[in-house]
């Protein structure tokens, strides 16, 4: 033999395909899902009569399906004792490892079936920071009285993060301002909110009752942080009235921002509080309009539950009522 086809023989054959492609891996999952279903049925009534009633299945189909799993994986998972069945050691392993599984996904089923529920359902809703103390829980309020078992997973955040959620299906819907123009999404006016001047209690605008926004173009301005609706409102209004707010502080609720006016350390536009802040005092805008539209938005041509349908045509028929105006 020569030293060529010494070598020739010791090379493995890479041309030789793998037995075994994506497409056949796939069909052998798919047969073994529902064989491993059968077993832990079996396993955990210890006789084949009984698992393939339940199942709703001959009980010669559940005894060859289940031979064919043993021949599949080599090992024999059950022992004949008598009427029933017990497991053999590979079977118990098997069931440790299958039996959280399928209780598991048997969980997660139960849940989604529970989320699109009509009657029992959840829907994902976002609004905005400022809306959270009365309207929004007001809104859930007089929807209940009519859908009880309905839940609801609720986010205050900022509006562009609200609307990356509504984009990526995170959340069913959200009340936001401004409205946005996204061709991605569904949106509709629903109400309009007016914005007022708040100043301290000792402030040199404090005992009047109007103001022209240009009249506080000296002064320094507490605003929400980038990104949020009402501030992308303050640097417009502020921009139609001739100048730019000097911004002091930054904030993520209108409330704090309400204690920083009243600690003397700058003005603010906001919507009416609740509840007055001792401290404050808040002036109507002449000019420029200063209100905020509230809206709903949510996805474009997306696959929605009856839970979210229902909601978010009870939201859209409170167009003009959502919000209380002082």
């Amino acid at each position: 033999m020569t030293h060529d086809s010494r070598s020739a023989r010791a090379q493995p054959d890479r041309r030789r395909p793998d037995s075994r492609t994506p497409g056949d891996e796939g069909a052998a999952v798919a047969a073994l899902v529902p064989r491993l279903v059968q077993f832990v049925a079996v396993a955990k009534a210890e006789h084949v009569t009984r698992a393939a009633e339940a199942l709703g299945i001959p009980q010669p189909t559940l005894s060859r399906s289940l031979a064919r799993l043993e021949a599949e994986l080599g090992a024999p998972l059950l022992v004949r004792t008598g009427r029933g069945v017990r497991l053999t050691p590979q079977g118990h392993t098997l069931l440790s490892a299958v039996a959280p599984m399928l209780d598991r996904l048997d969980r997660a089923c139960g849940e989604i079936r529970g989320d699109v529920s009509a009657t029992r359902g959840k829907v994902a809703f976002g609004f905005v920071h400022t809306m959270g103390a009365e309207a929004v829980p007001g809104l859930l309020r007089d929807f209940r009285a009519d859908h009880p078992g309905i839940r609801f997973s609720l986010v205050q955040d900022a509006g562009s993060a609200m609307l990356t959620r509504v984009r990526t299906g995170e959340l069913d819907m959200c009340l936001i301002s401004p409205l946005p123009d996204d061709p991605v999404l569904e949106v509709r006016a629903l109400d309009e909110q007016r914005l007022y001047l708040v100043v301290p209690a000792d402030h040199r605008l404090a005992s009047r009752s109007r103001v022209r926004l240009a009249e506080a173009s000296g002064e320094r301005f507490v605003c929400m942080e980038p990104g949020y609706g009402l501030r992308r409102i303050t640097d417009a209004l502020c921009a139609e009235a001739g100048f730019a707010p000097r911004v002091a502080f930054e904030g993520e609720e209108a409330e704090t921002l309400r204690g920083l006016v009243a600690a003397g350390l700058g003005v603010a536009l906001l919507p009416a509080p609740e509840v007055p802040r001792p401290g404050t005092v808040q002036l109507a805008v002449s000019a420029p309009r200063a209100f905020r539209t509230i809206g709903l938005a949510w996805l474009r041509g997306h696959t929605e539950t009856e839970p979210v349908r229902l909601f978010r045509e009870f939201v859209l028929g409170r167009k003009g009522r959502l919000l209380s105006q002082p």
